[in-house]
């Protein structure tokens, strides 16, 4: 069984890179920060695809009557992301962005800064899905993928924000280390949760739409990757029922 650290180990990561960035951030205050960034971003999103290629290998292993893991996902993403889109997911998280944003304006940099790397640091596909993969495999490498982007943003938020930015590892740590946990509880009914297909199936999707992320990353394409979230809930199901007709 896992102890508290493995499961958590990412998120504390995360954490830490955010603090360490929103300090870099008062120093550096708009210090070449622009001549870097577009290298870093890049160099994020190349890392992100060679990470997501590694999650979506899981779905090789996986079999379900005449389905393999590879037909089950493109199931899961289709039915996944026609609910996303249905529900306008990813237009909501914008929205909701974009209201806090308005609610808090006017009261200081300091609250809009917390608001904003909140915002960004919590919603996304890479929180859900680390999360999920530190606390039922600890795994906690997308964790820390997603710190070195987190660190990095939070050194450009902190430099026009100010301290209010490091203010948001409380969500971070609240919402992602919950997340880790309830997937590692969950994980003890497993008997080999590393290896058990409903585990494998959810990582291989959750690697696809970390493809996508780097390809944003890279700004080689525009993928709603917000709007497949629902497929990571869907995809236990589709194996489970594909399994249970053969």
């Amino acid at each position: 069984m896992l102890d508290f650290w493995t499961k958590t180990s990412g998120t504390w990561i995360n954490v830490l890179a955010i603090a360490i960035g929103t300090g870099l951030g008062l120093i550096l205050r708009g210090r070449f920060l622009s001549q870097i960034l577009p290298i870093l971003k890049q160099a994020i999103g190349l890392i992100t695809i060679f990470v997501s290629f590694n999650m979506a290998n899981s779905l090789l292993k996986i079999k379900a009557g005449v389905l393999d893991g590879v037909i089950l996902s493109l199931i899961s993403l289709i039915l996944g992301g026609t609910i996303g889109e249905l529900g306008q997911i990813e237009k909501r998280l914008e929205a909701i962005g974009d209201w806090l944003k308005a609610k808090f304006k006017g009261k200081g940099k300091f609250t809009e800064g917390f608001v904003a790397a909140s915002l960004l640091f919590c919603i996304g596909p890479m929180a859900i899905i680390g999360s999920l993969n530190n606390g039922l495999r600890g795994d906690d490498n997308l964790l820390v993928l997603k710190s070195a982007l987190d660190g990095f943003i939070s050194i450009v938020f902190a430099s026009t924000y100010g301290v209010g930015v490091g203010f948001s590892t409380l969500p971070v740590a609240i919402y992602q280390g919950f997340m880790s946990l309830l997937a590692g509880n969950l994980a003890q009914s497993l008997p080999d949760p590393a290896n058990a297909p409903s585990v494998l199936i959810i990582t291989g999707v959750g690697g696809l739409m970390l493809l996508g992320l780097g390809l944003n990353l890279l700004e080689l394409a525009k993928v709603r990757v917000a709007s497949f979230l629902p497929a990571l809930a869907i995809a236990p199901l589709v194996y489970w029922l594909a399994d249970s007709l053969k």
